[in-house]
């Protein structure tokens, strides 16, 4: 076993017993790195910043989140938005949550010269546009373990210099991570693929923010759902030699959303919020073979419940009712209609789900965000998507694996993974059935294109 595989696996079990909360940790000063040097910046008058995107989980039969493959089986992006690679390692990331097309708008009355950062406890950034410095950081406690059993056949997993307080990196400082953590080389060496220990970043130092200029856009003329975010009022920022009308990022991590969503075989659905503050919007979304209708569930404080036998409505007036609180959440006309138009085909697909606003407090725990200089007004519009798995998915899918039905995963594509897993506890005998399944999806995948 070489060296890299040996640290992903010994990431991986050591992870599951990590302790919660470390303990203060201290190390010699010419071993930890002090964060980069910030000036000082005041704010700057008129300088407003709003922000949209998706975070999509799974539901177990608990109602919690489960495990599923976020990444995907091929990547959905046009070819000039840079992407981390993960579909292309020999391991893949065991995370609860896909973080999807947050883009950051910057509105301003003259021209701004800003950094934007931000941080994913428990998760790592996948997909980016401009260019930006994308970095993963690794509990140092979790990395000594690795060391200690590994050290009599390879070398240090870590070297000097790489070393950092994590409240040096993010503030508050998420729990879990212990004080100090180290930032992993580009080979991702020692990577804890559980993503419980991790921290991600990313970094845009120089953006220039321009209202009012005009700049050519790359297009790769594909008809990609990301160019609908472009239908806003927002400056040009310019990074490099690249131009875009926001900042975009995507990612996967690990954690709990705030509603658990649990289905009874009755048809029942019982909502929980388990969160701290109310959410202050969901939804029932059911689309069957092209008939779509929903139900609104309202703010959910503490629980509610949902009847699917009562669903009604229809497409059009959903998608009014949900641009209509998505602007009372803060987003500007024209930047709710762009979020709907890029995720209307993914929202509204065939299945089962309940679609809700995050509140502002969780998204901001999530995924902070620091801008400087410090804008006059930052607003942050989150949806959350959870996908539940109905008996009618998974007897179609334990067909497909009877048969070895590849065709099965242009229905139910990314949530394919969680749906066999289920059959999997249900009917342990069905294991080599489902391995071949998987055999012949991954045959079908095109060269080059890894998943």
């Amino acid at each position: 076993m070489n060296r890299y595989n040996a640290a992903l696996f010994v990431a991986g079990m050591l992870a599951l017993t990590l302790v919660a909360a470390a303990p203060s940790q201290t190390v010699a000063p010419s071993q930890t790195v002090a964060p980069p040097q910030t000036v000082a910046l005041s704010q700057t008058d008129g300088l407003t910043v709003h922000e949209w995107g998706t975070l999509t989980s799974v539901a177990g039969e608990d109602g919690k989140s489960v495990d599923w493959t976020g990444l995907g089986f091929k990547r959905d992006l046009p070819d000039f938005v840079e992407d981390a690679g993960y579909r292309c390692t020999k391991w893949t990331f065991a995370g609860t949550v896909r973080m999807e097309t947050p883009v950051i708008y910057f509105y301003s009355s003259h021209d701004v010269s800003a950094r934007v950062s931000v941080k994913f406890p428990r998760g790592a950034m996948s997909e980016w546009y401009p260019r930006a410095n994308v970095d993963i950081y690794e509990s140092k406690k979790l990395l000594d373990r690795m060391d200690a059993v590994t050290a009599s056949y390879a070398g240090p997993i870590y070297g000097a210099g790489v070393i950092y307080p994590l409240a040096s990196l993010v503030d508050p400082a998420p729990a879990g991570l212990g004080a100090l953590v180290v930032k992993l080389p580009p080979s991702r060496s020692g990577i804890d693929t559980s993503m419980r220990t991790l921290l991600g970043s990313i970094e845009w130092n120089d953006v220039k923010i321009q209202p009012g200029a005009v700049a050519d856009l790359p297009d790769d003329h594909s008809g990609n759902r990301y160019y609908a975010a472009r239908q806003t009022d927002s400056a040009l920022v310019t990074v490099g030699n690249q131009h875009e009308k926001f900042l975009f990022y995507r990612g996967v991590a690990r954690f709990q959303v705030p509603l658990t969503a649990q289905l009874s075989p009755a048809g029942k659905l019982a909502v929980s919020n388990a969160g701290s503050d109310t959410v202050p919007e969901a939804y029932i979304f059911e689309n069957r073979q092209g008939r779509m209708r929903y139900s609104r569930l309202g703010a959910i404080e503490s629980s509610t419940t949902g009847d699917l036998t009562a669903l009604g409505g229809s497409l059009p007036e959903l998608r009014y009712d949900l641009e209509e609180r998505l602007v009372a959440q803060g987003l500007f006309r024209k930047e709710a209609h762009a979020m709907l138009e890029t995720w209307e085909d993914s929202w509204f697909e065939e299945g089962l789900r309940v679609i809700y606003i995050m509140p502002a407090r969780a998204v901001d725990s999530v995924l902070p965000l620091r801008v400087e200089p410090a804008p006059a007004q930052v607003t942050r519009v989150f949806v959350g998507r959870i996908e539940l798995l109905t008996a009618e998915a998974q007897q179609a899918v334990e067909q497909a694996v009877a048969s070895t039905d590849a065709s099965i995963a242009t229905r139910y594509g990314r949530f394919l993974d969680p749906i066999l897993d289920r059959i999997r506890v249900a009917h342990p005998q069905s294991g080599e059935q489902i391995q071949r399944l998987w055999s012949k999806l991954w045959s079908a995948v095109a060269p080059g294109t890894c998943q």
